[in-house]
């Protein structure tokens, strides 16, 4: 099977993060950016490292970008230019752009342009911290769409060594324990005879509202 490759334009620190991090896990990347110093600074950490001003759009053609299975659009430094990149490698034919998006009405624009997924990283961030703010037994949050997210967190002290059908959180909470994580073991298929331990880590996901039941129980443990 053919390695997917990806093509990261821009590298700021959000552009060289995921660059690297997508070389490191075998794929093919090629990172693009205008500046000479920050591409010799990547080079060494991606497969392909070119600078070049990827709003130009005859010559973002010359590197092939048809035939890369994913572009990420990192492109900080201003509203216009990640705009024109997108639009470029949409008509190309690219088969799918990711673009980074300074504000809500910049998304509104790259998605009107083509971008298939658009990123607000300061805005998920945002999110992220102000959940985690709520309890210290809140882990981790993402946000899945506008009404359903996925929550990390650590075992509720009156969830502690109950099985999953007793504690029925389907009915009272309207949520699903979707893995439980023992240490450097994790169950991705908990089943309804499975214990809950005082140190396990739950993935739990639902709607935004029925998951803040489950953060208020945590947030009256912090009390």
């Amino acid at each position: 099977m053919k390695s997917k490759q990806f093509i990261v334009i821009g590298l700021g620190r959000f552009g060289m993060s995921i660059a690297r991090s997508l070389f490191q896990m075998g794929y093919d990347v090629l990172a693009v950016d205008d500046d000479e110093n920050t591409v010799q600074e990547i080079a060494d950490s991606v497969t392909h490292a070119v600078q070049m001003d990827a709003t130009d759009e005859h010559a973002l053609k010359t590197l092939g970008v048809r035939n890369f299975d994913l572009a990420v659009v990192a492109i900080g430094t201003n509203i216009q230019s990640p705009i024109m990149v997108t639009l470029n490698l949409k008509e190309a034919g690219v088969a799918k752009v990711v673009a980074k998006a300074t504000n809500e009405m910049h998304a509104k624009l790259l998605t009107k342009v083509g971008a298939d997924k658009v990123i607000l990283p300061e805005h998920d961030m945002g999110i992220r911290v102000a959940h985690s703010l709520v309890s210290s037994n809140i882990l981790d949050f993402i946000e899945l769409s506008p009404d359903y997210s996925l929550i990390e967190v650590s075992v509720p002290k009156e969830w502690v060594d109950k099985d999953i059908q007793t504690l029925d959180v389907r009915a009272k909470y309207g949520i699903n324990i979707m893995a439980v994580k023992s240490g450097k073991d994790i169950n991705i298929s908990p089943r309804a005879t499975d214990t809950i331990h005082q140190g396990d880590v739950l993935m739990v996901i639902g709607s935004i509202d029925d998951l803040s039941k489950v953060e208020g129980l945590l947030s009256n443990e912090d009390n």
